[in-house]
């Protein structure tokens, strides 16, 4: 039973360092793959999010957005601040009449600007999943939504 134990931390602890290395990996590539934008790959994020035909029109709560994302809120303030001074996304009053929720959404030079982005993203998604099946690709997504939802059960009560 100990070398069942130990083979596992070793699978475990190879798998985390994979992760953490494609993590890098796909920072670094997406990065370049949207820097004639002046984009980063938390800004691809963000703008892909808003981008959604669920949430394009009223944009999102910051709340949402975190929640979506996955991120702390200092670092989606810096995001948005910069795109913000992009002129690629506005912070709006909701339209339920609280003064005090703001929306997240796009701006018509934002929208313009994502739209242009998805040529690079397109070639950048096929570059990157070249050597996996449609099968492969959706059988990957699964058992990292899985993933996903065990860690997300280890955080606290805002994700953090």
């Amino acid at each position: 039973m100990r070398d069942d134990a130990a083979a596992r931390f070793d699978i475990a602890n190879r798998l985390f360092l994979r992760l953490y290395q494609a993590s890098n990996l796909m920072h670094k590539t997406g990065t370049r793959a949207v820097s004639r934008f002046g984009a980063t790959t938390q800004q691809w994020a963000v703008l892909g999010a808003l981008s959604r035909p669920a949430v394009r029109d009223r944009g999102m709560a910051v709340k949402e957005l975190i929640a979506f994302l996955m991120v702390s809120r200092q670092n989606l303030t810096a995001v948005l601040d910069r795109l913000e001074g992009a002129g690629l996304v506005e912070r709006v009053r909701a339209a339920d009449g609280d003064g005090r929720l703001r929306h997240v959404r796009l701006t018509p030079a934002g929208d313009r600007v994502w739209s242009e982005m998805l040529v690079n993203i397109r070639r950048y998604y096929e570059d990157a999943l070249a050597d996996f099946s449609t099968e492969e690709c959706v059988q990957l997504f699964r058992l990292l939504d899985r993933l996903r939802h065990a860690l997300s059960r280890m955080t606290g009560p805002e994700g953090e």
